[in-house]
């Protein structure tokens, strides 16, 4: 199992390229199972997950024609399996998206209850409401979602709280659905929005992706996809925080400022120079960072995916700050990591009290998720001395060639097997 060998204390300084977005990559390749025909999708990062969707999308019958450089061709024809098998399901959240597409092209679907990340429960039953309130007859057995339907039909869903992963399987359904289906209480992140783009671009009816309220016309039948992933907002912060904890300067390339303004208004509020240009940012660090509050919300609030990141950045911060997590219940596994480098974190249920020390220290930690590997990562780049840096197939899920990309900013770190 690779490990990855940091040796902290140096300033980042330079530039980085930000690839595209993972979480929205994933349900646009899931959105392949709707269509006929062959699917090209470009600036498609090489991660884990990519590579587990496609593994699925293969198992189920699709063809995946190529996948050179950042670009994915797949065909979609051939596709006549609705299982989802557990081992391809486990160990990835957003599996559970090809439910939706294949119950709507199929009129069956059989998927493994999904795994992922252990940072909360992300009930998989908002998904199954929705689908059964657009006629699906589902049971739960062994472990597997069983969904049935002959048609599927239009109807009005409300969730009962925010799921992106939710509201992504409901629009992808309902577009093949008979009639209007009316979503609300929808997500309304970037992705959800691009997702709707993408599916309106190959035939589909979505109106008002992007609010709360989203409503879709079926259709009978949708044409190949072709399209350009974004660039990814969470790596983006993440690199920002880099420049920010390490002391540096970074511009960072090829992003969406629009899509991070949450976090740069953090990172200003807490002292550090955040300059937005048309697809960069620059962030030049301005001595120790202040102490801020953060509550993670829903978008357009600020990232669930960046609180583990952002804590980092608070444990070297002058003053207390208090970080609310209201999205997932289990999310602060990394303070525990983060206080063997030397931080002081108390846990109060879904409440983090982070008081700024003057220095981490290196030592050796493990990661417990996805974003949880990054705060390690850019705490290690902070503190005096060795981190290494354990169970980094996490990294891996969701970051392209992060050592590569740290090593070019100035960063001293390697991966070792």
């Amino acid at each position: 199992m690779d490990k990855i060998v940091i040796q902290g204390g140096q300033p980042l300084r330079g530039a980085v390229s930000i690839s595209g977005a993972k979480n929205a990559v994933l349900p646009v390749l899931a959105a392949t199972l709707l269509t006929r025909g062959r699917n090209r999708v470009t600036n498609a990062p090489r991660v884990k997950d990519v590579a587990t969707m496609l593994d699925l999308i293969r198992d189920l019958g699709g063809v995946i024609e190529s996948w050179e450089k950042d670009e994915v061709v797949i065909n979609s024809e051939p596709l006549k399996k609705t299982e989802a098998r557990y081992d391809l399901v486990s160990t990835m959240r957003a599996s559970c998206l090809v439910l939706g597409p294949l119950l709507a092209r199929l009129g069956e679907a059989k998927v493994s209850l999904p795994g992922g990340c252990a940072i909360g429960a992300r009930p998989i039953d908002l998904h199954i409401k929705g689908l059964e309130a657009l006629g699906a007859e589902i049971h739960v057995n062994e472990g597997y979602i069983h969904a049935r339907a002959k048609k599927l039909v239009g109807a009005h869903y409300c969730f009962d709280t925010v799921s992106v992963t939710g509201t992504q399987n409901l629009m992808m359904a309902a577009t093949l659905a008979e009639g209007e289906t009316v979503l609300e209480n929808a997500a309304r992140e970037p992705e959800v929005s691009f997702l709707a783009e993408v599916l309106n671009q190959s035939g589909a009816k979505i109106k008002d992706a992007g609010s709360d309220t989203i409503v879709i016309q079926g259709v009978s039948s949708l044409e190949p996809i072709d399209c350009c992933i974004f660039p990814d907002r969470i790596e983006a912060a993440t690199y920002l925080i880099a420049g920010a904890i390490t002391g540096g300067e970074i511009e960072v390339q090829n992003c969406f400022p629009n899509h991070v303004e949450p976090v740069v208004l953090k990172l200003r509020e807490a002292g550090v120079t955040v300059q937005t240009g048309d697809g960069v940012l620059y962030v030049k660090a301005n001595g120790p960072v202040q102490s801020v509050n953060i509550r993670t919300q829903p978008h357009p609030g600020f990232p669930t995916d960046v609180q583990a990141q952002f804590m980092a950045l608070m444990t070297l911060a002058e003053g207390q700050s208090v970080i609310m997590e209201t999205v997932f219940e289990n999310r602060f596994m990394h303070a525990a990591e983060l206080k063997r480098l030397g931080a002081d974190i108390l846990i109060e249920g879904h409440t983090a009290v982070v008081r700024g020390v003057k220095q981490l220290s290196g030592a050796p930690v493990m990661a417990t998720d996805l974003r949880a590997s990054a705060s390690l990562v850019l705490a290690a780049l902070a503190a005096k001395g060795e981190t290494i840096v354990s169970r980094v197939y996490h990294i891996d899920r969701g970051y392209v060639s992060m050592e590569k990309k740290m090593s070019r900013l100035g960063a001293t770190i390697k991966r070792v097997k």
